[in-house]
């Protein structure tokens, strides 16, 4: 869907990535603009260096492009949305520097705007990566929606940064107004990320083992329910191919295929640089040999019929909007790259139905297993 924000000194044309014209989902929300008003309304000085964090569909530094700001996200779909957005606005790229959670944040920080992620975690991360840049004189503002901003949000600004404060709501949003103390320094105490821990027992190859963490990776602090299903129900003994574990987060189940079939050559693949970061991290404390390890939109890049297997576990969320569009991207670009004979085996909540979606698509579906919670899945490519 392309649509329209208005910030008080001009009006842009937005879009999310990749754009599909049947997507009612808007590319920018009310606390984007309710940002824009306060800086424009308090006479923020947009000078020297503007870091913008988890800018989610490149509409903030559309907006300032013009003050040539820093955006930092973990997201390549974002990464992507802002190249397009610059370009559908006619604003070069040059305008915006574009970096990820994974590269050295700058040095000097003059402006701060956060857009407040849904984990908590990686806004725990991403604030003490940022701490040091911070200097007394730095503005510091994060937005969000009402229901995105919770006491435990407020306390992180408090403890990484300084004292914070938060506005009236409108429209649902609101801002979080931090005043940098840099006596904090002590305060904030080292970065607990990324994090470690040792797998359950009983989830097959990988009982036991140790798996890496960096923040914003779904249920970073310990085994989801619906990966702990898959581990005990992953296919073994295929004798090496292709193996593509598609939206990897912390790499688990690539890692197990990996350890189960040491002849296979493995994939992991995600938007997300700290899934990736961690799938990496996983999989060199577990397996041995070569891995890839992408950070990419799902299967595009893959060339068809090039692939052997493909494990999902599609996410049913994009930041707080339910929906179904990510998993039917997956699906379609699994069905493109597997050569014929090849699987695609995704593992789900029961109620979100993806067999009548791997039916229509592959023209079967097969059920592996089930429990009172979740399915595991299995579709070939004829």
């Amino acid at each position: 869907m392309n649509d329209r924000m208005t910030a008080p000194w001009a009006a842009y044309e937005l879009a999310r990535f990749p754009e599909d014209p049947r997507d009612r989902l808007r590319a920018w929300d009310a606390a984007d603009a309710y940002l824009l008003r306060h800086l424009a309304e308090s006479g923020t000085p947009l000078t020297g260096s503007v870091v913008v964090v988890g800018d989610r569909w490149g509409a903030l530094v559309t907006a300032l492009a013009a003050h040539r700001p820093t955006q930092l996200t973990d997201s390549f779909l974002a990464r992507q949305a802002t190249r397009a957005n610059l370009a559908r606005n006619q604003v070069g790229e040059d305008a915006v520097r574009l970096l990820t959670t994974r590269d050295t944040p700058p040095g000097r920080i003059d402006v701060l705007l956060v857009r407040v992620p849904k984990s908590l975690a990686l806004l725990e991360d991403q604030l003490h990566r940022l701490a040091p840049g911070v200097h007394e004189e730095t503005v510091v503002v994060g937005a969000g929606m009402v229901k995105e901003i919770h006491t435990s949000t407020l306390k992180l600004f408090e403890r990484i940064i300084g004292p914070t404060r938060t506005s009236l709501a409108q429209q649902k949003a609101r801002l979080v107004f931090c005043t940098p103390d840099p006596s904090h320094a002590p305060v904030r105490g080292a970065n607990p990320w990324p994090f470690s821990y040792r797998l359950p027992d009983n989830i097959g190859l990988l009982s036991g083992r140790t798996v890496v963490n960096h923040a914003g990776v779904f249920c970073a602090d310990r085994l989801d329910i619906g990966t702990r299903f898959f581990l005990r129900h992953l296919p073994h003994g295929r004798g090496g191919g292709r193996v593509v574990d598609l939206g990897c987060g912390n790499g688990v189940v690539g890692t197990a295929v990996a350890l189960g079939d040491p002849e296979a050559d493995v994939v992991f693949v995600d938007e997300s640089y700290q899934a990736v970061a961690s799938a990496e991290a996983t999989y060199t404390a577990n397996a041995e040999g070569k891995a890839e390890f992408v950070v990419g939109d799902g299967m595009e890049g893959f060339p068809a019929g090039s692939v052997d297997l493909v494990l999902n576990n599609p996410p049913f969320h994009s930041h707080q909007a339910m929906t179904d569009a990510t998993a039917w991207r997956m699906f379609n670009g699994a069905r493109r790259a597997l050569r014929p004979g090849g699987e695609l085996w995704v593992v789900g909540n029961r109620h979100l139905g993806y067999h009548v979606k791997l039916r229509r698509l592959f023209g079967n579906s097969e059920l592996v297993a089930s429990d009172a919670k979740f399915v595991v899945l299995r579709a070939v490519r004829r």
